[in-house]
């Protein structure tokens, strides 16, 4: 292992909700956390760090010799009392080429998988958009002037527009539909949502995809120790099957929402259109059409 000492300079780079530790060696080498990049591209647990990505046989066909041996052998970080190990910081721009290379390809089986894919396009974007400008600063004499958080702010803009793409997986539609059909009223440039929602989607939508499928997407998104799941359900869904299924119930969710005056209509018809599985079908015909409580 290689050993640098890291002088004065020494920040985080923040990406998303990510903060990746990074230096700048006394010779010059810009560096970057192990650890960062490891959970930069969404892989998460300790064990070995990212030498795990050379053990993935979706994704080591695509790592060429070079990288796989700069991977194998971190930079170890000296000086100031630090201690700690990184890679040389466009190791994770190889990466992140290597997994959209397998992605390509068709090799990305797996949720997790399909997670890194997820985090690796979105870094490698960033970057490009923010390398481009800080280009374009140099070039002119700009980055003279140019106020020091200049480009994270740039950067956290763009992944603001990047998570936004993700979102509308549920359309403004179903959130408009169901304040509505709730007596709620819809303010459509929140973002954030009360916790009930969560509650009410996993009931009309999570339950009644297939059977154990709330439950197995629990497990695979735990809550953290924020008291928030790190990822979105639907992001866990397969692309050949789970989300067209999901984008297909979403659709009929809506449809019937449209419908029905009140949240006890629409609830009453779901039963009977989509129970959720274990649940037996509602037979009730008489339809109370008061607002719900």
């Amino acid at each position: 292992m290689e050993e640098k000492k890291v002088g004065k300079f020494r920040s985080v780079l923040k990406i998303g909700n990510l903060e990746i530790p990074c230096f700048v060696t006394e010779d010059g080498t810009r560096v970057l956390s192990g650890r960062g990049i490891t959970n930069a591209i969404g892989m998460k647990g300790r064990g070995q760090g990212i030498t795990r990505i050379l053990t993935l046989k979706a994704i080591s066909p695509k790592i060429n010799e070079e990288l796989a041996l700069a991977i194998q052998n971190p930079i170890h970080l000296t000086g100031h009392g630090l201690k700690t190990y990184g890679y040389e910081a466009t190791i994770l721009i190889h990466i992140c080429e290597a997994i959209l290379k397998s992605r390509d390809d068709g090799a990305l089986k797996t949720p997790q998988e399909k997670r890194y894919a997820k985090e690796a396009d979105i870094l490698v974007r960033s970057f490009a958009k923010v390398g481009i400008i800080a280009l374009i600063d140099e070039a002119t004499g700009y980055q003279e002037v140019r106020d020091k958080i200049a480009l994270q702010e740039i950067l956290d803009k763009y992944l603001r527009e990047e998570l936004a793409i993700w979102a509308k997986t549920f359309p403004d539609e179903f959130y408009e539909n169901l304040f509505r059909l709730k007596g709620w009223q819809y303010r459509p440039l929140t973002i954030k949502k009360p916790g009930v929602v969560g509650h009410w989607t996993n009931d009309i939508v999570y339950k009644r995809l297939a059977p154990g499928v709330l439950g197995e997407l629990r497990k695979l998104n735990p809550v953290t120790s924020t008291g928030r799941r790190k990822n979105k359900f639907f992001q866990w869904l397969s692309d050949d099957y789970g989300s067209p299924a999901l984008k297909s119930h979403l659709s009929n969710i809506i449809f019937l929402m449209k419908a029905a005056p009140n949240w006890t209509f629409f609830y009453r018809a779901l039963q009977r259109a989509a129970p959720k599985y274990g649940d037996t079908i509602e037979l009730d015909l008489n339809i109370d059409e008061k607002e719900d409580e």
